[in-house]
């Protein structure tokens, strides 16, 4: 028989809402070190690739070491410029994870190229590399591995398929920043790697903002040179560029924050670790899964997403959402299931470790200043959803009374 759960932690009668991401408690502690770095920006008048974006890159790639550092306006556009960088084109294809960002995809279609869309492991919702492996053929030209909510891809299994192949690898690390695996971070583990600083990735800036990072020195010169229209020396253009420079002020933004990232992502974990003891002996897992940090990483948590089984998902994000305590679903459907996609002929279900995860899985607040009281209660809620449908499964006629 199924055990009932009990909670046993001490819960106060009242509490105020519980966003998903609370960035005004960040900023409140960044106050007065923004506002001097955007005044810096005002009194050197350089609004664009100034000397705040300089100051980015070199901090970006030690942080991250790696050699290089190619700051431009977005996380996408850092995807972009990686397949430009390697002149990604018409009939190449690109293997990429279905359960993603829509970003990871359209950059490929963008360029006329062909994405060949790989299922999840369903344990770190990463590339199943099993399946990659089957999909090589002639025309893969790159890979795309996702960093996914903060937990570094098998990129040693990786680099053992593609054996020497002329395959590009391309880290997506929007939501990965200072991941690690064996002591690396992400950006030193493929030829070129994608950030984003939308303002809900753990290095998030004031607006839009993203970065490549390469060992490359020859890809990082290209890059330069795409991410400003092929213009150089000005006004000479030798090749068909976009425009995707970074604001100063974005910059500017990043550097006060990048000092506090390690202890944001030491927080993150924290607040991992204590959902983690919160849930412990609950008798939930009949219902919930739990996220797991892989052996030989440093996951930094981006996201914590839990899966709620017996088609019970929205159901628990409804009862969320009256408690006033915020959710997201990253993802509703995988990429290939997306309407602009549904010329490539994938069915629903091709992938069905995506098709199954996508329907039941939940994020939960876990940004660095969220307070173990908060915890408390989103876990108590939780238990209390997964104790009253565990006792109708149990007992039928408790539902028949609530009905």
């Amino acid at each position: 028989m199924s055990q009932i759960i009990h909670f046993n932690k001490t819960i106060p009668s009242a509490t105020q809402p519980i966003p998903l991401l609370d960035l005004k408690r960040q900023y409140e502690h960044l106050r007065d070190e923004m506002s001097e770095a955007l005044r810096r920006v005002n009194d050197s008048g350089m609004f664009v690739l100034g000397p705040e974006v300089k100051t980015l890159e070199a901090n970006l790639a030690a942080y991250s070491q790696v050699e290089h550092a190619v700051a431009c306006a977005s996380g996408s556009d850092a995807l972009l410029l990686s397949l430009m960088a390697v002149d990604i084109g018409p009939g190449d294809e690109v293997i990429v994870p279905s359960f993603t960002f829509f970003a990871t995809v359209s950059a490929v279609t963008r360029l006329g190229a062909v994405p060949v869309f790989a299922d999840v492991d369903p344990v770190s919702y990463n590339m199943d590399l099993i399946h990659v492996k089957s999909l090589i053929n002639g025309r893969t030209r790159a890979i795309i591995p996702v960093h996914l909510f903060g937990q570094m891809a098998a990129m040693k299994e990786l680099h053992h398929i593609i054996n020497g192949r002329d395959i590009t690898i391309i880290e997506d690390s929007a939501q990965a920043v200072g991941a690690e695996l064996d002591g690396r971070r992400t950006g030193g583990w493929g030829d070129m790697c994608a950030l984003s600083f939308y303002p809900t990735k753990n290095l998030g800036g004031a607006g839009d903002g993203g970065m490549i990072l390469t060992n490359n020195a020859q890809h990082a010169a290209k890059l330069r040179l795409l991410r400003g229209h092929g213009m150089e020396p000005r006004y000479c253009h030798s090749l068909v560029g976009i425009n995707s420079r970074l604001d100063s002020y974005q910059a500017a933004v990043l550097n006060v924050k990048l000092k506090y990232l390690d202890q944001w992502t030491t927080q993150r974990s924290q607040n991992a670790e204590r959902y983690a003891e919160l849930f412990a002996g609950t008798g939930i897992e009949e219902m919930v899964t739990l996220p797991q940090k892989l052996p030989y990483r440093r996951h930094v948590w981006n996201q914590y997403v839990i899966r709620v089984g017996n088609q019970q998902r929205d159901s628990l994000r409804q009862a969320l959402t009256e408690a006033k305590i915020g959710t997201d679903i990253y993802y509703p459907m995988g990429v290939h299931e997306q309407e602009c996609f549904r010329f490539l002929g994938y069915p629903p279900e091709s992938l069905p470790e995506t098709y199954h995860i996508s329907r039941e899985v939940l994020a939960l607040p876990i940004y660095p200043e969220l307070t173990e009281q908060e915890q408390v209660v989103i876990a108590r809620k939780i238990c209390e959803f997964c104790e009253k449908e565990i006792t109708r499964k149990i007992f039928p006629a408790a539902k028949k009374e609530a009905a």
